[in-house]
């Protein structure tokens, strides 16, 4: 990989990384529905330019019905079942059961008839993965916070049927476009009710959360991710999958002084290496990664 490539990765991992430690402050004041609203505008705000200027923006429009269907599986769900579930739960949880998804990803696929190509390295990838699962949820989750663990394994699943949509559906179109896109559509959909439970006022550091989110996390992240896939590949560029749980835990352990449980400390290495095993690159297409994370 070049030092560019590098760069790139790099930055995507940290960008793609943070976002749960961001939620986790954003909803000690906003309700989820206006955070959603609020990320999703101030992101569509700086892509929408820039997909203009590319151009095809019109053209990814027309698609409007499956448009609609990966908006609701990329954003709507899953960013409006995060800032429920981190109401409850840990960022480094969210983001350590959000790993699980290239394994969900994969059973997935596998279900639906896929042409995959199990071996030893796959069964066992799942089975470790799983069982990390299975793990952090038995240790760390207690009945409390079930619901926010099951949320969150909702958002995995949403991100792991995503790219079947993009895949088949959308294929061919401008990915800046349908980023922007998607990102009106999202901002447009929780409008009303984001408008209506904003609060009178917010401290600086729920604003800077938002502001984060929009900008750094959604909207940089999708102007690096393009020029990553062009450098190094869509199979390099899924590594990023992995290593944003590992970014997760750390800044809710150093940043946010979140517990570093016995839970997390078994879960952490099966999850990622079960993910890294089973999406080895011997399974066909479609790709499990997420590409608007």
């Amino acid at each position: 990989m070049s030092r560019r490539g590098w760069l790139l990765f790099l930055a995507l991992c940290l960008m793609w990384g943070i976002p749960y430690m961001m939620i986790r402050v954003a909803v000690r004041e906003l309700s989820p529905q206006t955070l959603v609203f609020l990320r999703s505008l101030l992101a569509a705000a700086v892509l929408t330019p820039f997909a203009l200027r590319q151009g095809g923006l019109r053209r990814v429009l027309s698609h409007w019905p499956w448009l609609l269907a990966f908006t609701i599986l990329e954003m709507s769900l899953p960013w409006l079942l995060m800032a429920h579930a981190e109401r409850r739960i840990s960022s480094s949880l969210t983001g350590l059961l959000i790993g699980a998804m290239p394994l969900i990803a994969v059973a997935l696929y596998w279900a639906m008839g896929e042409n995959y190509r199990f071996d030893a390295r796959h069964v066992v990838g799942l089975a470790a993965g799983f069982a990390g699962v299975a793990a952090l949820v038995g240790i760390d989750v207690g009945t409390g916070d079930l619901l926010g663990a099951v949320e969150v394994l909702a958002v995995a699943l949403c991100w792991a049927v995503a790219p079947l949509v993009l895949v088949r559906r959308l294929a061919g179109l401008s990915g800046l476009s349908i980023a922007a896109a998607t990102l009106l559509l999202n901002a447009a959909g929780f409008a009303p009710a984001g408008i209506l439970s904003l609060p009178s006022s917010v401290s600086a550091e729920t604003v800077a959360a938002v502001a984060g989110l929009a900008v750094v996390c959604t909207a940089l992240a999708f102007l690096v991710y393009f020029p990553l896939v062009r450098e190094v590949g869509p199979s390099r560029s899924a590594f990023v999958t992995y290593v944003n749980p590992l970014v997760a835990v750390l800044l809710g352990v150093v940043v946010l002084n979140e517990s570093l449980t016995l839970g997390i400390a078994v879960a952490t290495p099966l999850i990622l290496i079960g993910s890294v095993l089973a999406t080895a690159p011997s399974l066909s297409e479609p790709s499990n990664e997420s590409t608007l994370g």
